[in-house]
């Protein structure tokens, strides 16, 4: 099955990058205790990210992530997503849908995207937990179809552009 080409508007980034871009903004904009969000790609790469620092591309944050930068969230968020799914086959467990790690002054959720990709959230320790959880459905809902390869191609390059 052929995909449809991808069409470009204003700013050269295509309507689907638009529309994952604007479902990022409205996830970080949107639910209480999220302070960065970065999605990785299945080969670590990062895709999309919260991060001020990343220009234009990127959604803006009021509290900041990690002491790094969205580079580092993706880097923690691909390490736990090879870690629990190594688990996960060694227990026979299926595929993992979603990691959650609570820390002393924070938390971090790790969600798989039906492509390989993931979807990593820094969250204050007072997060709701579930709200989070449940917003992250959501947006892997909702990215899940659109992210094909020529899409991450492209979220790849933007990326790279910014930095």
């Amino acid at each position: 099955m052929a995909q449809a080409p991808i069409a470009h508007g204003a700013g050269g980034r295509s309507t689907q990058a638009r529309n994952l871009h604007w479902l990022l903004t409205n996830l970080v904009d949107e639910v209480p205790g999220i302070l960065s969000v970065a999605v990785v790609s299945s080969d670590g790469l990062l895709l999309l990210s919260s991060d001020p620092g990343q220009g234009e591309a990127a959604a803006h944050t009021e509290g900041g992530g990690p002491r790094g930068s969205s580079a580092d969230l993706a880097t923690i968020v691909s390490g736990l997503g090879s870690l629990t799914s190594g688990a996960a086959k060694l227990m026979s467990g299926g595929l993992v849908k979603q990691t959650m790690v609570t820390m002393d002054e924070g938390s971090l959720f790790v969600m798989s995207i039906s492509d390989g990709s993931l979807l990593g959230v820094h969250a204050t320790p007072d997060c709701d937990m579930s709200i989070i959880a449940y917003h992250m459905a959501l947006f892997v809902g909702r990215a899940g179809h659109v992210l094909t390869p020529e899409l991450r191609s492209e979220l790849r390059k933007s990326m790279e552009s910014t930095q």
